[in-house]
């Protein structure tokens, strides 16, 4: 049966649960096929074009709390990536060199040759791919709370308790096929674990039963959200690539004080020239979702004078 033309159910603007007051005035939902993919983006607002970067294991929905602020000032592109929410999952792909050209493609598909990138856990790998494999597209770039494959010295495997319940998914998530047998039909286990063990202050219980909801609904989206992981390989040897061509533009490194805090930029220094730091207090792995009114004035400001034209 052929999927329809307009997103619709709980992954479209139109069907997503608890969004902010006034959200469906500003933003809608709609497809955008590049290349042979579909992709679904969540478009609105004024001003110069602002890409939104959603991580793992999330979509667009991740970005819900800030965009309506943000709108004010950008005109705000939050796609879900290849793999997720209601976009395309094809069965490969998921290297970030491919998942970069796949946002530098929607862009020109909105018509935005230069522009302004966020990007989250995953999505900072994503952003920083678009950045280095496209910089004279990308006028800045923030990023949060994710060590940096390739960039990042790697973690021992042997590591203490604390970093190892931290990034023991890492290497669950490259299994080739038993962590979809696993996982299937305790979605809520594992994916609720990780959300819980990683935020400082709680995400909404239904923000994460959307999430979970999500993922457990198609066995492709749970497929697909590994995908990312299991080409690790391959993005390790491209980020190895990229840093010796060290991004020029100005970046933001985000991180929370009870997650990573100050090594995000830690992490960029080795990748670029001009990086500034916020470490947000009382924040844990989300800071979207967990301090929304902070990550707001913080990327107001940063990109204020991004110099992006649509």
């Amino acid at each position: 049966m052929n999927s329809p033309s307009t997103p619709e159910g709980p992954g479209s603007v139109s069907g997503a649960p608890n969004l902010p007051y006034g959200f469906t005035g500003t933003f809608t939902s709609r497809y955008i096929d590049t290349g042979g993919l579909r992709q679904h983006v969540v478009t609105g607002g004024d001003g110069p074009p602002l890409l939104l970067v959603h991580g793992w294991p999330q979509t667009w929905y991740a970005w819900r709390l800030v965009m309506p602020a943000l709108a004010r000032n950008f005109q705000v592109i939050a796609p879900d990536q290849r793999g997720t929410g209601l976009s395309g999952k094809p069965e490969d792909g998921y290297d970030t060199g491919t998942l970069a050209s796949d946002l530098a493609a929607l862009m020109d598909a909105l018509g935005h040759e230069r522009f302004a990138v966020a990007g989250h856990d995953t999505g900072m790998w994503i952003g920083y791919a678009l950045a280095a494999d496209h910089p004279d597209r990308v006028a800045r770039l923030a990023v949060a709370e994710t060590p940096l494959p390739g960039v990042s010295p790697s973690p021992p495997l042997f590591a203490n308790a604390h970093l190892n319940n931290a990034l023991w998914h890492f290497a669950f998530n490259r299994l080739a096929a038993v962590n979809d047998q696993l996982v299937t039909g305790r979605e809520e286990t594992y994916f609720g674990w990780q959300f819980a063990t990683k935020a400082a202050r709680p995400l909404p219980d239904y923000a994460v039963r959307h999430y979970v909801g999500t993922l457990a609904a198609d066995p492709a989206a749970l497929h697909a959200s590994f995908a990312i992981y299991r080409a690790l390989d391959a993005t390790i040897t491209q980020n190895q690539q990229r840093k010796t061509q060290r991004l020029k533009m100005p970046v933001l490194g985000i991180g929370g004080a009870k997650s990573l805090g100050q090594q995000v930029a830690d992490t960029m220094k080795l990748a670029a020239e001009d990086v500034q730091t916020l470490v947000i207090p009382g924040c844990g792995h989300h800071p979207p979702e967990e301090a929304p009114d902070e990550m707001v004035t913080a990327l107001t400001a940063f990109l204020a004078t991004s110099g992006t034209s649509g």
